[in-house]
């Protein structure tokens, strides 16, 4: 429960705190690792364990503070994609890192939700980044899993914040969730997420990349983001249209059709009727 003075603070109070706390990881990890040892043995390579970073953000941000200490020792280059920080610590140092961390409760709903959108964030960001031929889409896939990290801690260790958020959205009281944030919590989480990022140092292109702005793969960051969160409320979101006439404007390579095909949870009618409308909206914008 928040303390009286807790309700008060605002970014730089909530980063120092939760800087300070030991990261827990999902629970499902450590089975999805004993599964992967189970099959593999001692064939289990830094490939293997990639796939569960990619579904753990929590996971992604541990592993990623131990590998640019790591990193910083040996005076390598930024690790900027989940399969560089595996290798940067090693497939043993991998598990006794998975392994002794704090898990994340199985019944918190709030923090669940979070960390669907960000991991449906990083597919989308893997799935579209096809389509632009981007030297490293990795890169832009783990900073889209990285983005929600402030909500995410937010929901482990103080959920009445992203609750008090929820309640002013469903009420109406806000129109968007960044106004919701604000309004109830006096900052937005996406800046808890850079403030939070800023203090343990990660690598400046992931920041960058949060941030969500300035060059075209921040922007499609930011676009992969807002269409998980989008697609997460459900097919008939009415901005998902707009998300895809944003994605037409950034890999204009790909088609419409393309696109749609790539939303989770859009059956082949909904494809059509998101697609014409984002056609209406880009004819509109040409005129």
């Amino acid at each position: 429960m928040l303390t009286d003075y807790q309700k008060h603070w605002g970014v730089d109070q909530w980063a120092a705190y939760l800087t300070a706390q030991a990261i827990p990881c999902m629970g499902r990890s450590k089975l999805m690792l004993r599964a992967l040892e189970e099959t593999q043995g001692e064939n289990l390579s830094a490939a293997d364990l990639t796939s569960l970073v990619i579904s753990d953000p929590f996971l992604c941000l541990r592993l990623l503070r131990e590998a640019e200490k790591r990193r910083t020792q040996r005076l390598g280059h930024d690790t900027t994609t989940p399969l560089g920080a595996v290798m940067q610590i090693g497939v043993k140092g991998f598990r006794n890192l998975l392994l002794g961390s704090p898990e994340t409760g199985t019944g918190n709903l709030g923090l669940l939700g979070c960390s669907a959108r960000a991991i449906l964030a990083s597919q989308i960001a893997q799935m579209w980044g096809k389509a632009r031929l981007d030297i490293a889409p990795e890169e832009v896939a783990m900073a889209a899993l990285l983005a929600e990290i402030g909500e995410l801690l937010l929901w482990h260790f103080a959920p009445e914040l992203p609750l008090a958020a929820e309640d002013a959205l469903v009420s109406g009281r806000a129109a968007r969730s960044a106004e919701a944030q604000n309004l109830a919590c006096g900052f937005r989480f996406r800046d808890l997420s850079l403030k939070c990022a800023t203090v343990w140092a990660l690598p400046p292109l992931l920041i960058q990349l949060i941030r969500g702005a300035d060059n075209v793969r921040a922007n499609l960051c930011k676009l992969y983001l807002d269409t998980a969160r989008h697609l997460a409320t459900g097919a008939d979101n009415p901005a998902l249209p707009d998300d895809l006439a944003q994605a037409k404007h950034l890999i204009p390579s790909a088609s419409l059709a393309w696109f749609a095909s790539h939303m989770n949870g859009l059956n082949d009618e909904r494809q059509a009727e998101v697609v014409a409308a984002a056609q209406a909206i880009l004819d509109r914008g040409n005129r």
